[in-house]
């Protein structure tokens, strides 16, 4: 049986926070926080480790109300894949 990749801790309509759980504990959380910042309509945005070995990453995303934090999230993985499909594709080009 496989787990769960993502549990959900809180959720308003301002609010979302979610345990993010990979082997790699910074790469996504990162992502995830940087690129919520830069939205107008994000307050904050984080990423908490309580113990580097023996706890999974909070990803937390904190809006003004305009835009629900799940939307967000949304938003942002699509902008990732997108730029990851046109880093991809300028990567084969130079083969």
């Amino acid at each position: 049986m496989s787990k769960t990749l993502i549990e959900i801790k809180k959720l308003t309509d301002r609010e979302l926070i979610f345990i993010y759980r990979d082997k790699d504990k910074h790469t996504i959380p990162n992502l995830i926080s940087k690129l919520a910042l830069k939205k107008p309509y994000v307050k904050y945005s984080a990423y908490v480790i309580d113990h580097p070995l023996v706890s999974d990453p909070e990803i937390i995303i904190i809006t003004d109300g305009s835009k629900k934090p799940v939307e967000v999230l949304e938003e942002i993985l699509n902008e990732a894949r997108s730029a990851l499909k046109d880093l991809l594709k300028h990567v084969e080009e130079l083969k």
